[in-house]
């Protein structure tokens, strides 16, 4: 999928939303339990509820890694079952180089045909290159994440200029690729450091975890984080599908982004 297109789509929706499939089958609700495949029973089910709601989906690999065999058919199947029209991200989190890497992009981007893949940057460009060289398909690059010790490495200084890693990261792979290729994550729990990462990345989109469940912030993340295409994909994961109403909570979210859409173009 093209920027255009994904663009055009969260006009067409007033909506930025992604929505996270990480369908844990001990989680899913009992009614699926009798299902031959129940995870992608309640998968089915979710984006019933959502596709007209949501911009993206969010296939958190690990819920179905963990399965094995089964697991692998459960995510070929609900990647068969998403709207054609709807961007779709493999949250795996690869990261590796030569022939590995290779087999990676051929795995999520010609076996599976994903739109996009998340991928650590650590060992820079030799593990990013090869998932570029697919039409149409992109990196979203591991930036400046939520977690408790994204600190550890993520904010150390890299130079006399005080450069903390994560502003190195979005500097330097920019010269790996355009802005209709890569975009980058950054978690809602940050949202204060999304007025830097704009004056870097101006024009990337962004991939946002951690709205809803973890406490992020949608107002904020729309505030300081929106660019004149949106640039914003603001994934939920467990406040929509684990909710006793995952339509109207995707609803909620969807009600609030056309509010924050309305008011940026205002302005």
């Amino acid at each position: 999928m093209t920027k255009e297109a994904l663009y055009q789509q969260i006009l067409a929706k007033q909506s930025y939303l992604c929505v996270g499939l990480d369908s844990d089958q001990e989680k899913i609700p009992s009614r699926f339990h009798s299902e031959t495949d129940p995870v992608l029973a309640f998968n089915k089910f979710i984006i019933d509820q959502t596709a007209d709601l949501c911009v993206a989906y969010k296939i958190n690999t690990a819920f179905y890694e963990s399965n094995g065999v089964a697991g692998w058919e459960t995510m070929a199947k609900t990647l068969e079952y998403i709207p054609q029209n709807i961007y779709t991200i493999a949250d795996a989190k690869r990261g590796d180089i030569g022939n590995t890497v290779h087999q990676y992009a051929k795995a999520f981007f010609k076996t599976l045909e994903f739109d996009s893949i998340t991928v650590a940057p650590y060992m820079g460009k030799d593990s990013i290159s090869p998932f570029l060289e697919y039409p149409n398909k992109w990196v979203i690059l591991l930036a400046l994440t939520s977690n408790p010790s994204s600190a550890d490495f993520q904010f150390l200084n890299v130079d006399t200029n005080q450069t903390q890693l994560f502003e190195q990261v979005l500097k330097t792979s920019q010269e790996w690729t355009t802005d209709e290729h890569m975009m980058y994550v950054v978690g809602a729990t940050q949202a204060d450091m999304l007025q830097k990462i704009r004056t870097i990345v101006p024009d990337h989109f962004l991939l946002v975890p951690g709205v809803g469940a973890q406490g992020g912030s949608l107002q904020e993340v729309s505030q300081y984080g929106m660019n004149k295409q949106v640039g914003l994909l603001v994934n939920s994961s467990r406040g929509i599908i684990f909710s006793e109403n995952p339509k109207e909570s995707a609803r909620k979210l969807q009600q609030e982004m056309a509010k924050y859409l309305e008011d940026y173009h205002k302005n």
